[in-house]
Order: structure tokens, then C-alpha cells, then sequence
């Protein structure tokens, strides 16, 4: 090989990073890292879920057809706001950010609906003697393995609401890229795939039918 080539094929081999080594921003690796970790909360959670409801000899099923209709509406609430995410990310990546901010706001209305719908549940719940420590059903850990997960993920739609407020009044203004919309859409689509797990495993596999 020519010493010329020789020092060709160096030069391509040599890296400095730069100001993106990953090719990917600072913002969205971050979330990327968060997400990583808080997946290791909801497996773990899920995890113990299904041990505690396999190790139990007769697993309440408190869930007749209308809380499980309740769940499938709360469900096409999360989906639809998952699509109205997307549409806030590519209008963003567009610089339109009227039709942003307008499908931003529209998916905090579907995390809002998700929320109301699901504290009616825990209400429903309450009414009927559940707790935390006991239920009529007999297995104590019910209440606390379904408040706890649930609970757990009501609270990530809830954060993900107000995260998602404050990067539509900071995008509107201008003070906000695309890539804090599209950051923010991670933690959104995050949050929405978390509850496709919950979905069939609290709900479906609990159900009265």
C-alpha cells in the first residue's frame, strides 16, 4: 500500500467527536437514558405484579364489562393522543407552530380524559372496600399491586400533561425548538406503550367473563 494510502485510510479512521458523537442530540439522548431507566421501574413492577397474582390461589376479578369498557375508552384516549403526538412533532419539524401547539394541547386533552376516567375506576374501587391492605375479594396484595401499578403510570400521564403544557407555551413563544417537541413526544409515546403492557395483564386477565 502507497504511503499516501496509507494516510488516507488514518485520517478516515481518526474521530474527534464533536458536538454530537451519537448523532443525536443532548435533549433527546437524555430522554432516551430516562426512558431506559424508567423501563426498568414498570418491568420490575410488572414483574411483581404477575408473581404476586401467579403465587395467589384464587386472583380477585373485580373487572365486569363496564370496567373493562371503561379501560378500552381510556385505551383509545392514550392511542389517539399517541397520533396527535406525532402529527405536534411533524408540524413542528414543519416550523408550524400554530398547528403544533393546536395538536399539543389536543393530546393533554387525551392524557386529562385518561386521568379522569381512570381516577373513576379507583373510585368505583374504593366504593367497594378496596384497599391498599384488604378487598372483599380475599387476596390482600390485589389493592396494592393495582393502586401501585396504576398508580405509578396515572402518575407519568400526569407529569407527561404538564410537560407537555409547558413545551406548548414555550414553543408558541418561540423559546423552544422542534427538538424539545419531539423530546417531549418520547416521554409521551413512552408513557403509551407502558399501558399496553397494564392493559391486558390488570385488566383483560381480571375480568368477571
Amino acid at each position: 500500500m502507497a504511503h499516501g494510502e496509507t494516510h488516507a485510510v488514518a485520517g478516515e479512521a481518526s474521530w474527534d467527536g464533536g458536538a454530537s458523537p451519537y448523532a443525536v442530540g443532548d435533549k433527546k439522548l437524555g430522554m432516551w437514558l430516562f426512558i431506559c431507566a424508567d423501563s426498568l421501574t414498570f418491568a420490575a413492577c410488572l414483574i411483581a405484579y404477575s408473581y404476586v397474582r401467579l403465587a395467589a390461589a384464587e386472583w380477585p376479578r373485580p373487572f365486569a364489562s363496564d370496567s373493562i369498557l371503561n379501560a378500552i375508552i381510556m385505551t383509545a384516549f392514550l392511542l389517539s393522543s399517541s397520533l396527535t403526538m406525532v402529527m405536534a412533532v411533524a408540524a413542528a419539524a414543519a416550523d408550524d407552530r400554530k398547528r403544533a401547539v393546536r395538536y399539543i394541547l389536543l393530546t393533554m386533552l387525551g392524557g386529562i380524559a385518561f386521568d379522569i376516567l381512570h381516577l373513576r375506576e379507583w373510585l368505583g374501587l374504593i366504593h367497594e372496600g378496596v384497599t391498599p391492605s384488604s378487598n372483599p375479594w380475599g387476596v390482600p396484595l390485589f389493592g396494592a399491586t393495582f393502586f401501585g401499578l396504576t398508580g405509578l403510570h396515572m402518575t407519568h400521564v400526569t407529569i407527561g400533561v404538564l410537560y407537555l403544557g409547558v413545551i406548548a407555551i414555550g414553543f408558541g413563544r418561540s423559546k423552544f425548538s422542534a427538538e424539545d417537541v419531539e423530546t417531549s413526544g418520547l416521554y409521551w409515546h413512552f408513557v403509551d406503550l407502558v399501558w399496553m403492557f397494564i392493559f391486558p395483564m390488570v385488566y383483560l386477565l381480571s375480568n368477571k367473563f
